[in-house]
């Protein structure tokens, strides 16, 4: 039997409530929690049967707490959340079925965790429920698996080294994705087709896409490499290509920047692509344009993952390169154990959501590395298989 980690004592019934648990991703969260021998948390969903078949599945204890809770009926969100401290939600796309969750949590005072990749809806979810968190005292924390914690707190790490070896931030830092075994997920692919519909209808989301400032409010840095075009990096000296999930990883590293008063710098320029042969940035250019077709019925659904070898054979590295005027240049990296859209996600969410309950803050709109990165770095470097370097 694995070493039972208590959280501290809520007032709430319960610390956590993993909410999705029955669908591919929240079983794999509900899994790890398991297996990391955590208790005062619950699984919720839309029916307790499939529950409760999924809590036998995974080994976890019979009393597990079940909860009935459905994104089309409010009042059922709203109990839900009144009994837990935070809620971790792997239920997307999020545009569709995130908004009255984040709401209900923003309004009770309930910490919230979520893995959108949607940068349009982030940003909607900043302007409607930015004070209402403020004043009841939640954390609402958007984007807390591979999109976007590797990218996010691997740019924090390279600039706390930066300034402790050269007295100040790195004003360019570029995020190369050099190996990776897995892809995105299918409630990511299926959240990027959402985006793009939704773009058609609403041509203000188109804009906040094609800004790297959309998740800043009342904030506009310097001009930013699109990183949409296939190019020769030097520092590496190989090609560089397209990174599909890097619109909404650079947004989340400029907001980070944002939360944390521009430590970065307010001039600071970020851009994520990844490492290749010519031949293969081309065919990578062709790739992600298909993946985020939203009319194409291809690849990954959402509730389908890979098998548990595929994910156990998956892995992601990151080098992140610091560059200064003269010259100057540093390197550090983040690597992960497992697939990046289901293994190492599910992992990296439920510390997120670990550390944020330990975690005193005010309430607000946050990604990870704007409330908690020192906490969260060190939790997944323990426990959930990320090694985070300077090189």
């Amino acid at each position: 039997m694995p070493r039972l980690h208590f959280l501290p004592m809520a007032k709430k019934e319960f610390d956590l409530v993993v909410y999705g648990a029955s669908g591919f991703t929240g079983r794999l969260v509900a899994e790890y929690l398991t297996q990391r021998g955590i208790r005062g948390w619950a699984m919720a969903g839309r029916n307790t049967a499939k529950l409760a078949e999924v809590r036998d599945l995974i080994g976890a204890p019979k009393d597990t707490p079940l909860i009935e809770a459905d994104a089309s009926n409010p009042a059922s969100l709203r109990a839900m959340c009144e009994r837990t401290r935070c809620v971790l939600t792997t239920v997307g796309p999020y545009q569709l079925y995130g908004s009255e969750l984040v709401a209900e949590c923003a309004a009770s005072g309930t910490d919230y965790l979520d893995l959108n990749g949607e940068p349009a809806w982030a940003r909607q979810m900043i302007d409607a429920n930015e004070a209402a968190a403020k004043k009841s005292g939640a954390r609402i924390i958007l984007s807390a698996g591979f999109d976007s914690i590797p990218f996010d707190l691997g740019v924090w790490f390279l600039q706390q080294e930066a300034i402790k070896q050269f007295g100040s931030p790195a004003p360019r830092v570029k995020g190369r994705v050099r190996k990776m075994q897995g892809g995105a997920s299918g409630g990511t692919m299926a959240s990027m087709k959402a985006t793009f519909k939704a773009s058609f209808k609403d041509p203000s989301i188109l804009s906040l896409l094609n800004n790297p400032f959309a998740l800043t409010p009342g904030f506009e840095g310097p001009s930013q490499p699109s990183g949409m075009v296939p190019e020769y990096d030097k520092e590496a000296g190989v090609w560089a290509a397209p990174f599909v999930m890097a619109p909404i990883n650079t947004k989340n590293v400029h907001r980070t920047n944002f939360l944390l008063n521009h430590q970065y710098g307010k001039n600071f320029v970020y851009d994520e692509m990844m490492l290749t042969t010519l031949g293969e940035a081309a065919r990578a250019l062709v790739d992600a344009a298909a993946k985020a077709n939203p009319f194409s019925g291809k690849g990954l659904k959402p509730g389908d993952g890979p098998s548990k070898e595929e994910r156990e054979n998956g892995f992601y590295d990151v080098v992140f390169t610091g560059i200064y005027p003269d010259g100057r240049f540093l390197k550090t990296s983040v690597k992960g154990d497992r697939d990046p859209g289901y293994g190492s996600t599910s992992k990296m969410i439920s510390e997120a959501a670990l550390a944020l309950l330990e975690t005193k803050s005010p309430g607000g709109v946050y990604t990870p590395g704007g409330v908690m990165a020192a906490p969260l770095v060190e939790r997944l470097q323990k426990y959930a298989g990320l090694t985070f370097a300077v090189e």
